[in-house]
């Protein structure tokens, strides 16, 4: 198994969840966003950063980028479509 390369985190959120209006968190499932994916959506979406330019920022490769960006994209989707929690983590793991 190849060792996983640190990534460089320039974010933390003030909140730790999302979730559906009107539906008690003990009735929903959730999503977890780690916080490589979290600062993926922040830099691309947000900060508007191409993927290169993004992926260095990270210290990761730029396809490694698109691997967490894909994921995040993912695991958001699923919350706005099965009315899912999302919750965010602070740290890389």
């Amino acid at each position: 198994m190849r060792r996983r390369v640190p990534r460089r985190i320039g974010f933390s959120a003030q909140v730790n969840y999302f979730k559906p209006r009107g539906v008690p968190m003990h009735q929903l499932s959730e999503v977890v966003l780690m916080a490589d994916e979290v600062e993926a959506i922040r830099l691309y979406e947000v900060e508007e950063m191409d993927q290169i330019n993004a992926a260095e920022k990270m210290g990761v490769s730029q396809p490694t980028f698109a691997r967490i960006l894909d994921r995040a994209n993912k695991k958001i989707a699923e919350a706005l479509i099965k009315g899912k929690a999302i919750r965010l983590e602070s740290q890389a793991s």
